[in-house]
């Protein structure tokens, strides 16, 4: 049995705060090879020195707080971020809360109040570009120029590359936004997922031979509209199928919808949580002039759905449960 994945928060009572560990600090969006490395590296600290290892983390991300009209398509909101991390192998982690006070702490402050007074780390690992305190004046080598005064250790990873370019959320972000969904699993590690709950749509799928659960992803969603293979967990049972995200333009053109159809499924799932992860891209959605055209095409994608999800048997990200 997994040990439990502990989450502490602000509001944590310091008594509850396991003294000494060793954290991985950093925003953890999508948690990628690069963020990989940096926990991996927090991981070997903890075992060399039998210390508990933690992920450090903020919520919401700071780039809502500075720019709080600027959609920000985020790979992972906080709980699949959180699934994610536990997925590692870490003990726990430690989310702060990303406010005025937390923007407004000085990189000093942030070190001997936050790390060393209320976490008492012995060990930081941290990824060569990651910025902390106000105005950003918190970086690795300032880390690295503290820690002997401090008394802990520090290890700094460098970047992490594919094809000699620099794993990044950002470059996973572009690569959904164009349907590279290849990339993005590279870069990723494993498929990008959503969670949502199954809401009730127009039926329309169930006239066409095709039932769909239906999931609103977020608004600043980004990925490219099309049709995906996906492989859905339902609690720890998996389930193939292939998805459309889109407008629907053969039929309203309306809000972006996240429609998926189960190879092989019968029941009902309204109002159920369900984890899609995208396996592979298959086509950008299409207009279509009938409705046999469409079901002709729709035939054509499940078939291909599932060509691409056997050739990866195993794809679907390593999930942690979180309280």
């Amino acid at each position: 049995m997994a040990p439990q994945f502990t989450v502490i928060r602000d509001t944590t009572p310091d008594s509850a705060i396991p003294r000494g560990a060793v954290v991985a600090m950093g925003n953890f969006d999508g948690v990628h090879l690069g963020h990989r490395a940096v926990i991996a590296a927090a991981l070997e600290m903890g075992r060399t020195h039998g210390r508990p290892a933690l992920a450090l983390t903020f919520e919401p991300h700071p780039r809502r707080f500075f720019s709080p009209n600027t959609p920000q398509f985020r790979l992972t909101d906080e709980r699949a971020k959180l699934r994610l991390l536990a997925g590692t192998g870490l003990a726990g982690a430690v989310v702060m809360t990303f406010d005025k006070a937390r923007a407004g702490t000085s990189a000093q402050d942030f070190i001997h109040h936050d790390l060393i007074g209320r976490l008492g780390v012995s060990g930081i690992a941290v990824g060569y570009d990651f910025h902390f305190g106000k105005g950003r004046v918190g970086s690795p080598s300032l880390l690295v120029n503290e820690a002997p005064r401090l008394g802990i250790e520090v290890d700094v990873q460098p970047h992490v590359d594919i094809d000699e370019r620099p794993v990044s959320s950002s470059a996973i972000r572009i690569a959904l936004a164009e349907g590279l969904l290849d990339d993005a699993t590279t870069m990723l590690g494993a498929p990008w997922f959503v969670t949502g709950e199954v809401i009730h749509g127009e039926k329309r799928g169930r006239d066409l031979g095709y039932p769909t659960a239906n999931i609103r992803l977020d608004a600043n969603c980004g990925l490219k509209h099309g049709i995906y293979a996906v492989r859905v967990g339902r609690g720890p049972e998996r389930l193939d199928g292939v998805a459309s995200f889109g407008r629907r333009p053969t039929f309203d053109n309306g809000a972006p919808l996240l429609e998926i159809f189960l190879f092989d499924f019968k029941g009902d799932l309204y109002g159920q949580a369900l984890d899609c992860a995208f396996v592979g891209f298959i086509r950008e959605e299409l207009k279509f002039d009938s409705l046999e055209a469409l079901i002709r095409q729709m035939d054509d994608d499940s078939a291909r759905a599932r060509t691409m999800l056997a050739a990866a048997p195993d794809a679907f990200p390593r999930l942690g449960a979180i309280d």
